[in-house]
């Protein structure tokens, strides 16, 4: 009898729906740093109507020409991309459904499908009330699909299905607490960048200094973690791959976010940020979403790993079904 975390029967286009779900993951990314675009640029009413586009339900043409003005082309440009993501969605959770035997990882296609449709309606409710605080939330719920497909990817590679046929290691036991809580303060930073990112709040000092007195915060307790697995857990090679990863991101995301406070800073009074500050401020806000996910697979690995998958399923979905056959 197995666990129902540990069951997998690999179906021979199992390589296939990874493919498939990295591709979507690819065009998650795309989004993300489309969305950052629209923020960057202050372009979030560039169109100012919802489901509909300048009154048209004509997603290819709403306006003549409209990819000439850079603005609706952000806007208009961030549905289009969407709605792809959204059908993509679409085809990974039936794929999942229908050929995955795991019944945990059909419900979490269906959790990431729902997630995708929430985000579709909360991006047109944001432009419906114009409401930045809708935009928040639109840009933190974003952070968590992202998250999951990276979830989806996990549980169909070869890192995972081959865990079964591993011994769980039961000191990493103590290792649970530090990773969720590693999780939790890379969220709590990507909400306070959101705040001092979204039009309206800009540079104010208060905001700007709660992000960087914070990064040090994460940067600090993830190092903590890395150390604690590259030097107590090195038996653990998946868990010591990913961790590095994580280090690897985190220097480059500090990186970037100094980077785009001291542009912020040079170009304080502009009525336009220029096209390095749009890059940079982009690339900081996708690097963010590789770095939260990827602390997500070190909480998911650690899990796994620790012999206590049965409360990991209760993190990624609410309750794991009884042992399968």
């Amino acid at each position: 009898m197995e666990h129902p975390l540990m069951s997998f029967s690999p179906e021979t286009n199992w390589s296939s729906r990874r493919r498939f779900t990295i591709a979507t993951f690819i065009t998650a990314i795309l989004l993300l740093g489309w969305g950052a675009f629209v923020t960057s640029i202050n372009a979030g009413m560039a169109v100012p109507d919802w489901p509909t586009s300048f009154d048209s339900y004509d997603p290819f043409n709403p306006w003549p020409e409209w990819w000439t003005i850079t603005p609706v082309l952000a806007e208009h440009g961030h549905r289009l991309l969407g709605a792809l993501t959204g059908i993509l969605t679409v085809i990974l959770a039936v794929w999942t459904w229908k050929a995955d035997s795991r019944p945990w990882m059909r419900r979490l296609g269906v959790v990431v499908l729902a997630f995708v449709v929430l985000q579709g309606v909360l991006g047109g409710m944001r432009v419906v009330y114009n409401s930045l605080d809708l935009a928040v939330v639109h840009a933190l719920l974003a952070q968590i699909y992202f998250s999951l497909l990276v979830a989806m990817i996990l549980f169909v590679s070869p890192m995972w299905v081959h865990r079964v046929e591993t011994a769980p290691d039961s000191d990493l036991s103590s290792l649970k607490t530090s990773v969720i809580t590693a999780s939790s303060l890379v969220y709590l930073q990507i909400f306070l960048g959101a705040l001092l990112r979204h039009p309206g709040v800009g540079i104010d000092p208060l905001y700007a200094m709660a992000h960087l007195g914070f990064a040090l915060l994460v940067s600090g307790h993830l190092m903590s973690v890395w150390f604690r697995i590259r030097y107590r857990h090195h038996e653990e090679v998946d868990l010591n791959k990913v961790s590095n990863y994580v280090m690897i991101i985190l220097g480059l995301q500090v990186s970037l976010g100094l980077f785009a406070y001291f542009i912020l800073l040079d170009e304080r009074g502009m009525v336009e940020p220029s096209k390095l500050q749009v890059i940079i401020n982009s690339a900081h806000l996708i690097v963010g979403a590789m770095l939260f996910s990827s602390t997500i697979v070190v909480c998911l690995l650690t899990f796994w790993r620790s012999g206590e998958s049965e409360h990991l399923s209760e993190y990624v979905l609410e309750h794991a079904p009884e042992h399968l056959s």
